[in-house]
């Protein structure tokens, strides 16, 4: 079975408005509430004008304020990081034997004459001059 739905239209359900142009806006008429609801409208319209003004004229505590927060969470996480790398066992002690022989290698590479503490120093001074410039 077939169903043939015709769907017609009469030239009076059309709209006689010029093309292009808008429909009105909705009216409320002048309704009770709305005198009340009309200034909320409008405080809420200005609210991103009213938040950039505010972050322009304190960009510099905002700023510091976020590095402190981030800071914060960044040491948080680390501490939480190291705690699990504590809880693991022989990791903690094999990373403190690194350590310390790091240390050990550190100390008779750079640090044991003063030809290599020349050196150590003219290393330094090539880094913070690639990392700063020459100006320093």
């Amino acid at each position: 079975m077939e169903f043939n739905v015709q769907e017609q239209t009469n030239p009076k359900d059309l709209s006689t408005e010029t093309e292009g142009s808008l429909t009105p806006a909705f009216s409320l008429g002048n309704q009770p509430w709305q005198e009340w609801l009309t200034p909320m409208v409008d405080s809420f319209a200005k609210v991103p004008e009213y938040v950039g003004r505010f972050f322009s004229e304190y960009k510099q505590p905002l700023t510091t304020l976020g590095l402190l927060i981030l800071s914060f969470i960044s040491v948080k996480i680390m501490i939480a990081v190291l705690g699990a790398i504590d809880d693991v066992p022989l990791l903690a002690p094999l990373l403190q034997i690194i350590g310390l022989g790091y240390t050990l290698w550190f100390t008779w590479r750079y640090l044991w004459k003063s030809s290599n503490r020349k050196e150590l120093l003219s290393e330094f001074e090539a880094v913070k001059n690639q990392v700063f410039g020459n100006n320093i």
